[in-house]
């Protein structure tokens, strides 16, 4: 039994949409940001940069979400295809590297800052706008970001979703939209995404 150390977070969605798409039983195991859990010396010892999500699959840890997307891929045998895998590795690291940490400022400075800063938010709002902006052109020559669904899909979905908190408008990037209205279709993303809901 896998376990998931995770939040309600997109992040933490990624893990928890993967694992019902590979059909694998899993555990949460919820890390309570809130609260600091996160840093906790058990935690650590499983996530070293002491972030969510993470997994333990039998002797494995390991953190870090592009990693553990791969690593249950591989496992499952599915949503890594081998005629694709360079492209679909390319839209994963473009959502390590730039939709998560990008519109996870975005976020935070439009909504969370204690002082509002114009100049920041200015500045990742169109951050966020480019990004959108980037996935549209893709999704206009391709269904899926990686030309098949794949765990490209499954790292970005959960946050393009929370377009809202990013001062975005879902309907000015229609093949984004289409996107998320076939993705949000799929019962294994429907499931992933609600068994993290805010867990109390």
């Amino acid at each position: 039994m896998i376990k998931l150390y995770a939040w309600h977070t997109p992040n933490g969605r990624k893990v928890s949409v993967m694992l019902e798409e590979a059909g694998l039983p899993y555990e949460i195991v919820k890390v309570d940001l809130g609260k600091g859990a996160q840093f906790s010396p058990a935690f650590s010892a499983i996530s070293p940069n002491q972030k969510i999500p993470a997994i333990v699959d039998g002797e494995l840890a390991l953190a870090e979400s592009g990693a553990i997307l791969i690593y249950l891929a591989e496992k499952a045998g599915i949503l890594l295809p081998h005629e694709r895998r360079y492209q679909t590795l390319q839209w994963l690291m473009f959502q390590m590297a730039h939709i998560g940490p990008m519109l996870g400022q975005a976020h935070h400075f439009r909504l969370q800052a204690k002082e509002k800063l114009p100049y920041a938010i200015e500045r990742y709002e169109k951050e966020a706008e480019r990004l959108f902006k980037v996935l549209n052109t893709q999704l206009g020559k391709t269904d899926y970001l990686a030309g098949e669904y794949s765990i490209a899909d499954v790292a970005t979905y959960p946050w393009v979703m929370r377009y809202f908190n990013f001062g975005v408008r879902l309907e000015d990037y229609p093949a984004v939209k289409r996107w998320t209205d076939t993705i949000g279709a799929r019962p294994a993303v429907q499931r992933g995404m609600e068994v993290l809901k805010p867990l109390n």
